[in-house]
């Protein structure tokens, strides 16, 4: 179950629970006077907090404890982990560059390869590169070992590339 109260939480400045004084100054509401909805507020706040701290592996949770907020920690993690714009178009280029590099490593079994390939094609789609699937396909396939050439020829020859997901290409590998 998804909740978006918390995801709500995250993406807002912290909810701040103020009073007005009769001259119209707004100060923090006295714990004490607190209604059952600014309970709950601060109740959402402290959860969303909480749950992003704990999806974080320990060592990496140690070097945010500074953050008191559920989205101050957010815009930490992302300006730590997605960097700003010249981050993430090196990364996208160093992705394409990988890909466009990527081959068959002496040694290695079949598996391992099309493990190696799943773990490249994720990574790409996650940085917002998009890529054709049937230079996907036909990417893998020509990575494939010189000892494939016969078997790649005729995948080539008798499927449709373009409407081949990765999946039934790897499992036309397989087979």
């Amino acid at each position: 179950m998804k909740d978006f109260k918390i995801w709500r939480s995250i993406l807002r400045v912290p909810v701040r629970i103020t009073t007005t004084l009769e001259n119209g100054t707004v100060i923090d509401k006295e714990v004490e006077n607190y209604t059952d909805d600014d309970f709950e507020k601060i109740e959402e706040q402290e959860k969303a907090l909480a749950t992003l701290t704990m999806a974080l592996s320990p060592d990496i949770a140690q070097g945010f404890r500074e953050y008191n907020s559920a989205k101050a920690l957010w815009e930490a993690l992302i300006e730590v982990y997605e960097g700003n714009d010249d981050m993430k178009q090196s990364r996208q280029d160093m992705l394409r560059q990988k890909f466009n590099m990527f081959n068959h490593v002496l040694g290695e079994t079949l598996e391992a390869q099309l493990q190696r390939f799943i773990t490249l094609t994720t990574e790409m789609s996650t940085a917002g590169i998009s890529v054709p699937q049937s230079e996907i396909n036909k990417k893998l396939l020509n990575s494939l070992p010189k000892s494939w050439d016969m078997n790649v020829s005729v995948i080539k020859k008798t499927k449709d590339l373009n409407r081949l997901t990765l999946a039934e290409t790897m499992t036309i590998i397989k087979a």
